[in-house]
């Protein structure tokens, strides 16, 4: 049945691929931040009503790490009070709310890949402000989709793929901590992984039991060191280039926000429940940096 969906951030990495991925399961209502204002509660809630959704998705945040130590406030009210507002709404009018988390809930203290019941100790605004929204998503009951994400890049915006593309280019050494490891996750995989686990929410009989919170990250685990690595590895076969990558520690580059040292994501709740299992991140990133195919040149007959 046809779904009259709500897709804020449509801008965004992931909010771009979702505007594909999630044609197919109705009409998509799509909104960015120059049409609404998630800094404003009441526009938030205005823009809703007037939108009468079934299904919101939320792929719009305050995602910049270090620009949120010095801008709490902007932060919190993004990435706590809007999903907060948002799903009041899904309650009161029965609505079903998908929202996206990040790994960055987590201190990174463990040793092996966190999982849903791990206790949440963010270690900056960022991450407090992700985790607010995630609890003031829960604290309402309304029906929801909560996906944390992980090292999140893509072909378009602003991300660690693309910036390193961009230095490889350039005439400077390259340096890139190796002593903070995750998961990269492609944005289309995310868009797709959604749209099929929504697909067989909107057919499920007990959607209830569907609900909740799901780690949706690559498979495998990496340090941005070696993710560099590879990208620059791709860049340099394409375009016959000879740039190399040097490792540093965090210390060595530091910056406003704290991150984890390991922030690895665990899939296995969302294999078991939906049976999507997302690919070896390397195997991804290798379908991103895969050169367009040579058109073969006309013969005149």
């Amino acid at each position: 049945m046809s779904q009259r969906i709500l897709l804020i951030g449509k801008n965004g990495q992931v909010g771009w691929e979702l505007r594909r991925t999630l044609a197919p399961l109705g009409q998509i209502i799509c909104t960015g931040s120059a049409d609404l204002d998630l800094s404003n509660t009441d526009a938030i809630r205005q823009f809703v009503r007037q939108s009468e959704p079934e299904i919101i998705v939320n792929a719009a945040a305050y995602t910049a790490v270090d620009k949120a130590e010095a801008e709490p406030e902007m932060a919190g009210k993004i990435n706590g009070e809007a999903p907060e507002v948002l799903a009041r709404e899904c309650a009161r009018a029965g609505a079903l709310l998908i929202h996206y988390s990040t790994d960055y809930v987590f201190d990174g203290t463990k040793n092996r890949p966190y999982v849903e019941t791990d206790e949440p100790n963010p270690l900056n605004v960022y991450g407090k402000t992700k985790l607010l929204g995630e609890q003031s998503i829960r604290a309402t009951d309304c029906a929801h989709l909560i996906f944390r994400l992980c090292w999140v890049y893509g072909g378009r915006g602003q991300n660690f793929m693309l910036t390193m593309i961009r230095l490889a280019r350039g005439q400077q050494p390259l340096r890139v901590v190796n002593d903070q490891v995750g998961c990269p996750t492609w944005s289309r995989l995310i868009a797709e992984t959604t749209a099929l686990a929504l697909k067989q929410l909107l057919a499920a009989t007990d959607k209830a039991v569907l609900y909740g919170t799901y780690h949706l990250a690559a498979a495998g685990q990496t340090s941005w060191f070696d993710f560099a690595k590879v990208i620059v590895e791709l860049h340099n076969q394409r375009f016959k280039t000879h740039k190399v990558v040097y490792p540093i520690t965090t210390a060595e580059f530091p910056r406003p926000a704290r991150r984890p040292a390991y922030s690895v994501l665990d899939g296995g709740k969302l294999r078991r429940t939906f049976g999507l299992q997302l690919p070896q991140w390397k195997e991804s990133l290798e379908l991103v940096l895969e050169p367009p195919p040579q058109r073969k040149k006309e013969t005149q007959t």
